[in-house]
């Protein structure tokens, strides 16, 4: 059965935009399409790389978990929650090449940012405020939101934003 992901906020368009980025994410992807598969498999069949993929399309929320029986005990395996995307949003010029740039921006960039919002959180379990980021470091909203649903490190909880604890 198909299930459809309705794309309403903009910033979402960048994790959807590197979901399937790279060969290995693509792979992986393709594996929790046809059937469940536990990290282990994929750590088996990818690597660290598989791992991160699995771990990212999590963040993201295309796939969906459940807990298996196992002779070794329960294992959590990982299946595609969704296949296809609607995408049902009005978005301001300005902000479309935000998320542009967000999406296409290097590795090198995405690191530069993650270890600078990654400072200012320091100290503080509960994140830093969206508005606070914006301001200190002199971007907008969108390519803020932009950068944290790229990055595997980072999410929003509310309007703040936190370190993931598996990064």
């Amino acid at each position: 059965m198909a299930r459809i992901k309705v794309i309403n906020e903009i910033s979402e368009l960048v994790a959807i935009f590197h979901s399937c980025d790279t060969k290995v994410k693509r792979d992986v992807f393709e594996e929790v399409t046809k059937d469940w598969v536990t990290l282990e498999q994929i750590k088996e069949k990818y690597g660290k790389k598989g791992e991160e993929a699995l771990k990212y399309l999590e963040k993201i929320k295309l796939v969906e978990t459940q807990w298996l029986t196992t002779p070794k005990g329960p294992v959590k395996a990982y299946h595609t929650y969704y296949t296809h995307i609607q995408i049902n949003m009005t978005i301001p010029i300005l902000e479309s090449g935000d998320i542009i740039y967000a999406s296409t921006m290097s590795e090198k960039a995405l690191k530069e940012y993650e270890r600078k919002i990654i400072e200012m959180i320091e100290g503080n379990p509960a994140g830093i405020f969206i508005g606070d980021i914006v301001k200190e470091l002199g971007i907008s909203q969108t390519l803020a939101k932009g950068i944290i649903k790229r990055s595997a490190k980072l999410e929003m909880r509310g309007h703040n934003v936190v370190v993931r604890e598996d990064a």
